[in-house]
């Protein structure tokens, strides 16, 4: 566990303690944990479930038709 000290404005501090109240957390390090977790949901990155990487390798491993020319690709399909 990490401890760290830090300014932030009194809207801030506001937000956070709606924030705790709306939740029902018992101190502002869970409001800030959850806050962090929700950016990270929404906007980082996530991890690939194990069944989504199945699918994935299920999908590489299908059988293609390489095509040397856009145009010689749609001979093939018309």
């Amino acid at each position: 566990m990490v401890q760290a000290v830090i300014k932030i404005r009194d809207r801030s501090n506001r937000v956070l303690n709606i924030i705790k109240a709306k939740y029902g957390f018992k101190d502002k390090s869970q409001t800030i944990e959850y806050i962090i977790e929700k950016y990270e949901s929404a906007f980082l990155e996530p991890e690939l479930r194990p069944e989504y990487i199945e699918k994935l390798e299920k999908i590489r491993k299908g059988r293609y038709t390489r095509y040397k020319s856009v145009e010689e690709l749609r001979k093939a399909t018309s």
